[in-house]
């Protein structure tokens, strides 16, 4: 018995000597978080009030303020990860994934070529532009928009990781099938918010236009589709996002061996995690930009918009 109780005061001591390691990171992590983030949000947060002070420097500050707070968010990491060594494993600090990135620029460009160029691109403008024309179609023939609403309701409802290997098997495991998730992905979206833009111009403007005798395509190009453009852009902004989450996904269940998803996947395998942080910053960057790139569309195209006059 003395034996047996020996063992077990051993174990209860190994796990509370378990226990105060974690403890002691928590709190050492939270005390690094404070003392590196603190400062930098007092940077990004004079900067805010200097752009309110002073309207003229607003746009200098709006991109002022989002620069300090990531390099707030980088320099946290790296110190936590660094000063408390944490395995690279769980996670590894931004200078070593920026180190790999550099490293394996080839087989990340290659990837990139892959999913981007080949699937995300091709599948954007197809599933953009057929869901813009039959959002028209919709809007001519009220048959169609009660048929084709409630359809796309339901199908923006359905998990892509289901419909992921089911167009994999129809289209096969090279980009064809990474394009036609995203068109999938991308075509409702866009038909349910052009065909709320077509309806948000004022009745009063439209009784003039019919009082002018105006036709229905007249109106659509000189009243409507204006009015619709802020949600055409909103909805070019959303699948930009959806379509590369979407061919990432897509590539979980057969591609070639190259491409994003295909990387993450096989890298997480190897527990090359600076590896996956690369990728998974490669497309966060290429998806910033694709959004950044359509809103300054958006805003040239509609500098006469009172959402882009108040900016």
């Amino acid at each position: 018995m003395s034996g047996a109780a020996t063992v077990v005061a051993g174990r209860k001591r190994q796990a509370s000597g378990a226990l105060g390691p974690v403890a002691l990171f928590a709190l050492l992590g939270l005390g690094g978080w404070v003392l590196v983030w603190l400062p930098l949000f007092l940077v990004a947060a004079a900067f805010a009030c200097r752009a309110l002070a002073h309207g003229a420097r607003g746009r200098s500050a709006d991109l002022a303020v989002p620069a300090a707070f990531g390099f707030a968010v980088l320099a946290a990491w790296q110190a936590l990860c660094v000063g408390l060594a944490v395995p690279t494993v769980l996670l590894p600090p931004p200078s070593k994934i920026a180190a790999r990135l550099v490293e394996a620029g080839p087989i990340l460009w290659a990837d990139f070529v892959q999913t981007f160029v080949r699937a995300v691109v091709p599948g954007w403008i197809m599933g953009c532009g057929l869901g813009f024309a039959a959002a028209l179609a919709c809007d001519r023939f009220d048959f169609l928009r009660r048929g084709l609403m409630p359809i796309g309701n339901f199908v923006s409802a359905l998990p892509i990781i289901g419909i992921a290997p089911i167009l994999v098997m129809w289209f096969g495991f090279d980009w064809p099938s990474k394009a036609a998730v995203v068109v999938v992905m991308t075509f409702f979206p866009m038909l349910v918010n052009t065909v709320a833009g077509l309806a948000a111009a004022g009745r009063l403007e439209r009784d003039l236009m019919r009082s002018y005798g105006a036709s229905w395509t007249q109106t659509l190009l000189a009243l409507r589709l204006p009015a619709a453009l802020p949600f055409v852009f909103n909805a070019l902004k959303i699948n930009a996002t959806l379509a590369l989450i979407g061919a990432i996904v897509a590539e979980f269940f057969g591609t070639p061996i190259v491409g994003m998803g295909f990387r993450i996947s096989t890298e997480v395998g190897r527990m090359a995690l600076d590896m996956v942080w690369a990728t998974i910053a490669v497309a966060a960057l290429v998806g910033s930009a694709s959004y950044g790139l359509l809103a300054l569309a958006e805003r040239s195209a509609t500098f006469w918009h009172p959402s882009q006059r108040e900016r």
